[in-house]
């Protein structure tokens, strides 16, 4: 059977080639044994190689085994990007642990539901001061039985504020951690079925939901992207440079880039935070060859005034994930570098792996490109989940694939509300053309993807009515610029209250929740639309506004 679109696919890949399975530290071990002394991280100038990764790895997962946290355990990292989140995250695997990312974009109210959740009774975290500060909080509030703190100056010194480690029974930094830590005489059996990983992600509740993604889930992942671009690699027949400033604890980062580069030999530039200066360094001098993004670093990158002065002919990808992409920012770059800027579409509960653009074939802006191999996917009518369309008509978009994750943890009603049969529902809104291309219009969730990430209107809803002269509050995604979508409130006042700016609401919001999800724009209305029950509809808002949108408009105005 040729499967849509498969006519398009690079010379030689088929979509029913075969996809490896196996166990992340089994990954590491095989990148070390083929490539030994080649390095596989550089930070802050520093490489390390990959049997020095490996050794790291080795005496952390040792020290993970003697604290016994084993098979059965989750061990939560709350770890910004730098080399002790491979170290940790391999560790605790190869102890035959499961981890569970936390973000630090996050607020108190999120990231202590996924402790709760989870059932992590241990956190590594860092000792850059406002990422330590956050951790201590959650001991105190005893959510946590043990701090495990990695030292940044390890790794060099560069100016990050850094916090004073007090003496506390309960908290221990990675060097005393394992310290004199034992190789076991045999390491944990692990298999390919097991939870690798609780990667945490919306809920209908407000409340994040945890992923259970296996090794076999996440090694299949990358063995897709690699046969979809084995041609690719093979006639560039190099050791890629890639840079890595998307966030670790994102799965698009450790699919796409952390685990496919190790995998593959390659060398990944690891950059603390996103800096467009420092990326294009990276290009420039160091000569960078892959460069994966969201959005808004390439809006940052496509607005730099002196871009088409500037050397990226050693970029040979600059691939754009994690959001949509708009059609403008991907020709504005391309006018001024003469690069591609390519997007596909994923998600946390496919690992990241969903579609792809070929390297030739037909241009089609907009769209999110083709299934990749091993992946099925197609589209369903909204009414009935097991009905199919015809090509070109709207429905919600099915998936299935050894990428597709097994389901929620400890939500069996949530897992049987996403699947039918064994194909995942995405609670996206699109439809394929007759080339086999994918194309997203809406999303069923009322999730918002803001700058890459994503943001959860309850979440912010239940932070906002914390607010004393809030009566109502309704949050939706609108258009922005910058970020592609933005978070904005529409609030009816109590009798009496006076309506507040949004830097004073911004105030409030504070540590309750995320920076990624404080709302752009407040708006006050004398009332919010409702269902037929009653309940507030965001959805009817979300139509008002977008008919409002459409409308003329003789003025603008400024952001409230």
């Amino acid at each position: 059977m040729t499967h849509p679109g498969e006519q398009y696919y690079p010379e030689g890949v088929r979509w029913d080639a075969p996809i490896a399975r196996g166990t992340l530290p089994d990954l590491l071990a095989r990148a070390a044994a083929d490539y030994g002394s080649r390095p596989a991280i550089e930070f802050r100038d520093r490489p390390i190689s990959f049997v020095q990764l490996q050794d790291m790895v080795d005496v952390a997962a040792a020290a993970f085994l003697r604290a016994g946290y084993g098979a059965g355990s989750s061990v939560a990292l709350f770890l910004g990007n730098s080399p002790d989140h491979p170290v940790n995250f391999f560790g605790a695997l190869k102890a035959g642990a499961r981890i569970v990312h936390l973000s630090p974009l996050d607020g108190e109210i999120a990231l202590t539901h996924k402790l709760k959740d989870s059932g992590a009774r241990v956190l590594v975290t860092s000792n850059i001061a406002p990422l330590f500060a956050t951790a201590v909080k959650f001991l105190e509030k005893g959510l946590l039985d043990r701090l495990i703190v990695c030292e940044d100056q390890t790794w060099g010194e560069v100016g990050n504020p850094l916090a004073a480690i007090p003496a506390n029974p309960a908290i221990v930094t990675f060097r005393d951690f394992t310290s004199n830590a034992q190789t076991p005489a045999a390491w944990p059996a692990i298999s390919a079925d097991d939870i690798a990983l609780l990667q945490y992600t919306g809920g209908t509740t407000g409340l994040p939901k945890g992923a259970m993604l296996t090794h076999s889930n996440l090694t299949s992942a990358v063995s897709i992207y690699d046969v979809w671009s084995a041609k690719q690699k093979a006639e560039r027949n190099t050791v890629e440079r890639v840079i890595l400033v998307l966030p670790l604890f994102h799965i698009y980062a450790l699919t796409v880039v952390l685990l496919r580069t190790l995998r593959n030999g390659d060398l990944i530039s690891l950059h603390q935070r996103f800096d467009v200066e420092a990326v294009m360094r990276d290009i420039e001098v160091k000569r960078a060859t892959y460069f994966p993004g969201v959005p808004t670093m390439w809006i940052a990158i496509a607005n730099l005034p002196d871009l088409d002065k500037r050397d990226l002919s050693s970029l040979a990808v600059a691939g754009s994930g994690g959001a949509p992409l708009p059609v403008e920012v991907a020709k504005v770059f391309q006018k001024k570098t003469g690069l591609t800027l390519k997007s596909g579409w994923g998600m946390t509960e496919t690992c990241s792996p969903g579609t792809g653009h070929p390297p030739v074939g037909p241009d089609k802006p907009g769209s999110i490109g083709l299934m990749l191999p091993g992946i099925e996917m197609d589209v369903v009518s909204l009414d009935d989940p097991t009905r199919g369309m015809p090509v070109g008509e709207t429905g919600e978009i099915r998936i299935r694939g050894p990428n597709v994750t097994k389901g929620y943890w400890q939500q069996k009603e949530a897992t049987a509300e996403v699947f039918v049969g064994d194909r995942f529902l995405t609670g996206d809104i699109g439809y394929m053309d007759s080339d086999g291309y994918f194309y997203l219009v809406d999303r069923k969730k009322d999730m918002i993807i803001s700058g890459g990430f994503n943001v959860y209107p309850q979440m912010i809803e239940q932070a906002i009515y914390t607010h004393p002269a809030v009566q109502e509050v309704i949050v939706i995604g609108v258009p922005d610029d910058y970020r592609g979508e933005a978070a904005k409130a529409f609030v009816t006042l109590r009798a009496g209250a006076e309506p507040f700016t949004i830097e004073e609401l911004r105030a409030l919001l504070a540590g309750k929740i995320g920076k990624h999800e404080m709302p752009a724009a407040v708006e006050f209305v004398k009332e919010l639309p409702r269902t037929s029950v009653g309940k507030l509809s965001r959805h009817e808002l979300r139509n008002q506004q977008r008919q409002m949108q459409s409308q003329p408009k003789l003025a603008t105005g400024g952001r409230s």
